[in-house]
């Protein structure tokens, strides 16, 4: 795919291509260790166990541009894998395991600033330790923000000893990538891949009325928030939000009365759905500044060919094209896109 147009992928992961055996280092299992198994394949083991199949473009930074190359795309924006979040473990193991995955996106970065942009990971478990590396990763290393997940340890996002850190972000000018992880009702989705499919839509619907319904937005108006995978059920389910806050406003209306749609325009998401008709209606509800190229690069789940469902829709103006494929993504992260011009 190549449109002509500057390209930026707001959702891709990363790791580095090796790291500590961290339950040496930390003393305890749960953690995530990457072993190479054959020529440019890995497992991503927990505890010893599969997690995942990789390749080679999850951590060589060469074979990653020769794909964005084959794809035109012109800008990745590196965030780790959620599995790394380790909101369940020791703060201080987080914040150290943060620092050894930030250390490294800000090493991409730097040996390819017109390529990639780098978000970086926090212990939102201890706002304290997580205020001071999304410092680090704002002031020191360069990154443009950092990635949480849709929950911390089943404290929803509007819970205060959460808000310091939105509060931090905003105030650092941080944007904040929201991907979920640790989906809700596992215990009822062990089968069909049903965590993926229908719990991550869940999560991150829940997430958005978290921080509509709790007033994160509301209090903090330069906040630059963008949910993944198109917001979930978010959209596909604001008629209905909307009517519960009108009809049983004592049960919905607690903590913010302001209807949830006026929030429309208050958040970004990617434009990982999948389909061109529901791309289409996000378009008309969010508006194409409101929707910035996502592809979750780089796994199957994604979207193979990134910006090519985009490219493919004729119906599209080149003003709106062009919207989603950079302008948004420019906005969100803060930067210019001359930083990105040879």
């Amino acid at each position: 795919m190549n449109t002509g147009l500057l390209t930026i992928d707001t959702h891709t992961h990363v790791l580095p291509p090796g790291w500590p055996d961290l339950q040496a280092r930390y003393g305890y299992g749960g953690w995530v260790q990457l072993a190479e198994h054959g020529p440019g394949c890995a497992h991503m083991l927990k505890d010893g166990k599969l997690f995942r199949e990789v390749q080679s473009n999850l951590w060589d930074p060469d074979r990653r541009l020769a794909e964005c190359h084959d794809s035109g795309v012109h800008v990745q924006v590196l965030s780790t894998v959620p599995i790394m979040f380790s909101y369940w473990a020791k703060p201080t193991d987080a914040l150290d395991l943060s620092g050894l995955l930030n250390d490294h996106v800000a090493s991409l970065v730097a040996a390819h600033p017109q390529r990639f942009v780098g978000l970086g990971t926090v212990p939102m478990q201890d706002a304290d330790l997580a205020i001071r590396e999304l410092e680090r990763c704002m002031q020191e290393l360069g990154l443009a923000g950092i990635e949480i997940g849709t929950h911390v340890n089943g404290m929803n996002l509007d819970h205060p000893d959460l808000f310091p850190v939105f509060e931090a972000a905003r105030d650092l000018g941080a944007a904040v990538f929201v991907h979920p992880w640790e989906m809700l009702g596992r215990d009822r989705m062990s089968k069909y891949w049903l965590p993926w499919l229908v719990g991550m839509p869940a999560e991150t619907s829940l997430s958005i009325c978290s921080m509509i319904f709790g007033g994160v937005f509301e209090r903090l108006p330069g906040l630059r928030v963008l949910f993944a995978h198109g917001g979930g059920a978010f959209p596909a389910t604001l008629g209905r939000i909307e009517h519960g806050f009108r009809v049983r406003p004592d049960l919905v209306a607690v903590d913010n009365e302001r209807n949830p749609r006026d929030y429309v325009g208050r958040f970004y998401v990617d434009s990982l759905v999948h389909d061109p008709d529901m791309l289409r209606f996000m378009i008309r509800l969010l508006g194409a500044e409101r929707i910035a190229l996502g592809s979750d690069y780089p796994f199957p789940l994604g979207e193979t060919v990134p910006g090519e469902m985009i490219a493919r829709m004729d119906d599209l103006s080149a003003e709106t094209r062009a919207r989603l494929l950079a302008g948004t993504a420019l906005e969100w992260l803060g930067l210019d896109a001359a930083r990105f011009r040879a």
